[in-house]
């Protein structure tokens, strides 16, 4: 079986280039490699541009609650970056499918691999396994891949400290005072 380098990687790769965005084009290309991901050319500064303005777009996709409306937007992107797929031994390691055209801008070509990545992790997995934080003040992102399917925290710090919030407003409650508000 041939490493589907559609799956979970690029959709973890959205989310740290979101939660941690690149400050140059070589450490784009340093963390596209370590996510396995296979460049067709050496990343630029306007690839860099290019991908941070795609991840914002596609911010819009990982905060929508909505199913309907999440799926149109990602339609939209698959509409843009994706195309139809095809078989390539571009690299002589096995015969595999990609969902972009060959020779490809690099901007684009990690824009397709995110796209395409996210499309098979919500179909995959369910609708529901990519969101914001849920924590108050918190504007990090996640893509769900435990095994219950209930992740809403970013992190089990952002976890904790919510959980204890509640606890400290359920107490504040218990003993007359006021409750504190947050998530």
């Amino acid at each position: 079986m041939h490493y589907n380098h559609y799956g979970r990687e690029p959709v973890q790769l959205g989310v740290g280039l979101l939660n941690d965005p690149c400050s140059s084009a070589a450490e784009l290309a340093r963390r596209c490699a370590a996510a396995g991901l296979v460049l067709a050319a050496p990343v630029s500064d306007g690839d860099l541009a290019s991908v941070t303005a795609f991840l914002e777009r596609w911010r819009g996709v990982v905060e929508c609650a909505d199913r309907t409306e999440r799926a149109a937007r990602l339609n939209v992107l698959l509409g843009e970056y994706a195309s139809a797929p095809r078989l390539t031994d571009h690299v002589g390691d096995g015969w595999h499918l990609h969902f972009r055209d060959p020779g490809v801008a690099t901007d684009r070509q990690i824009a397709a691999l995110i796209t395409v990545g996210t499309a098979l992790h919500l179909t995959g997995v369910g609708m529901d396994r990519l969101g914001a934080c849920a924590a108050a003040g918190c504007s990090q992102v996640y893509a769900d891949t435990s095994r219950n399917g209930r992740q809403r925290f970013c992190s089990p710090t952002c976890a904790n400290r919510s959980a204890v919030r509640r606890h400290r407003a359920s107490r504040a409650v218990a003993d007359g005072g006021p409750a504190e508000v947050g998530r």
